[in-house]
């Protein structure tokens, strides 16, 4: 657990007995089951858990991306489940980033475009010249005119994670991050999370498989029967 933070502030996530159903008759399966969860400004959180619990819709339910069945989203104060589809893209442009296994790359755009299209749908002054700038944080600066299918995967992760970046969010979302990546490859890319919440002081909340990247973070989580358990240290320390 990090220490020194103040957890007198209001969380900058938290989600109150969340359920979300898929599928319907004899198929159907719930897939959460009144899901809590709180995430304080700044803490770096990895949800664990076995293939099919429900680690990536909880995800894509605290990005805005699935609606739960019932419960209550709030990122930065905003019920997300009150908002509707436009003001929720508006609301993700500007606080929340989110960094994909498969990366979601636009294939008939350039790394730079990639970056700077959603700042200039997102009405972003100078979109172009922030997106170059966070292309050369990421290491790309001589790669900025190639398009993804002449990029590697590390290098197409690095494009996806200037993108989720750019905007500067509160909060930084990732979905098995390195789990299309070899080891090397993908602890560069851990290491380019770590140290942009270290210099921003986001938010980060990873779900991994990985145990290099959520030995790394504040806490863990555990997705299981549809609700999320805290992982004890030891029971961490064990995983690891």
């Amino acid at each position: 657990m990090a220490k020194g933070r103040s957890m007198s502030s209001p969380p900058v996530i938290e989600a109150r007995d969340l359920a979300l159903t898929l599928g319907r008759g004899s198929s159907a399966v719930d897939v959460l089951r009144g899901a809590d969860l709180t995430v304080q400004r700044g803490e770096s959180l990895a949800i664990i858990g076995p293939s099919g619990s429900g680690k990536s819709t909880l995800l894509m339910i605290l990005a805005g991306l699935e609606r739960p069945d019932r419960g209550e989203v709030r990122v930065s104060g905003r019920d997300l489940t009150a908002l509707s589809e436009d003001e929720l893209t508006v609301f993700r442009g500007r606080e929340i980033g989110i960094v994909f296994q498969s990366f979601h790359l636009i294939p008939t755009m350039t790394a730079w475009e990639n970056v700077a299209v959603p700042l200039e749908l997102g009405g972003v002054p100078e979109a172009r010249d922030l997106a170059l700038a966070e292309l050369q944080r990421v290491g790309l600066a001589d790669r900025v005119h190639h398009y993804p299918t002449e990029l590697s995967g590390g290098e197409q992760q690095r494009v996806a994670v200037a993108r989720a970046l750019a905007p500067s969010p509160a909060v930084l979302l990732a979905d098995e991050p390195t789990g299309n990546l070899d080891e090397t490859t993908g602890q560069g890319i851990i290491d380019l999370m770590f140290a942009a919440k270290a210099t921003r002081g986001q938010t980060l909340v990873l779900v991994t498989h990985d145990a290099r990247l959520a030995r790394l973070c504040d806490k863990a989580v555990r997705v299981h029967a549809g609700r999320v358990e805290p992982v004890t240290t030891v029971e961490f320390e064990v995983a690891r």
